[in-house]
């Protein structure tokens, strides 16, 4: 199964050398589910033909807004929403999580509760799975028909499903904890809460479940499915 990566941002230049970039971090994360992987740079206008050049689409990470003025934001927002017409299935991640709920009909905001920064628990289900956080943007309205499946007291909407056509998840998997640790050295200071930075360094020896959502990443993908 051919997955389009649609990257929205990168990797520290001081990280990449040892992290990769994001698509780096996606394709070793699912390294083991069986799928095969081609990467779109459509932060920098490079997208696919059609949406049915790649059996489904995964949108990474980035430093910006859903909301900001962007010259790729508004086709990706057109991508997504003729994906989705078509049933073609889409996973989001963090910034990916927040523009498939925008171009849906959701809302984004900069959260006024601050930010989420490395090992942060969520309630799946009844299900306490621990992944990293880096992010203040938050989905605040989820759109029609999206239906909550990962929450906590600091994000309500920490991860939605849309049926069988869309998995997004505002945590980020594909992050492991010493990349986190890059991000605050990097981007953190100056922009997230010194007291913030300082409490998720003591958690950044916790174990995290990537592995898990590695798997129910690869389950969404691959899951039966008809074209709308």
């Amino acid at each position: 199964m051919l997955i389009g990566i649609l990257q929205t941002g990168h990797a520290p230049d001081a990280l990449a050398p040892t992290s990769g970039d994001y698509p780096d971090m996606f394709q070793r994360l699912l390294a083991e589910q069986g799928l095969s992987f081609r990467t779109y740079r459509v932060l920098d206008m490079d997208f696919p033909a059609s949406v049915t050049d790649c059996d489904g689409w995964l949108i990474t990470g980035s430093r910006f807004g859903a909301y900001e003025g962007h010259a790729f934001i508004p086709p990706l927002e057109a991508f997504i929403r003729d994906a989705y017409a078509r049933a073609i299935p889409m996973v989001g991640i963090c910034f990916g999580h927040q523009i498939i709920a925008q171009a849906l009909g959701g809302k984004v905001e900069k959260f006024g509760g601050g930010w989420a920064v490395g090992p942060t628990e969520y309630d799946f289900g009844g299900k306490t799975l621990r992944l990293n956080a880096w992010h203040q943007d938050q989905v605040i309205e989820k759109p029609q028909g999206a239906e909550v499946i990962a929450s906590n007291g600091f994000c309500e909407n920490a991860a939605l499903v849309y049926g069988n056509r869309a998995f997004t998840i505002q945590a980020h998997p594909d992050f492991r904890s010493d990349f986190i640790a890059g991000l605050m050295e990097t981007r953190g200071k100056g922009l997230v809460p010194e007291q913030v930075m300082a409490e998720a360094g003591t958690r950044l020896d916790q174990p995290i479940d990537n592995c898990i959502l590695a798997r129910r990443i690869a389950d969404f993908f691959k899951a039966p499915r008809q074209a709308a």
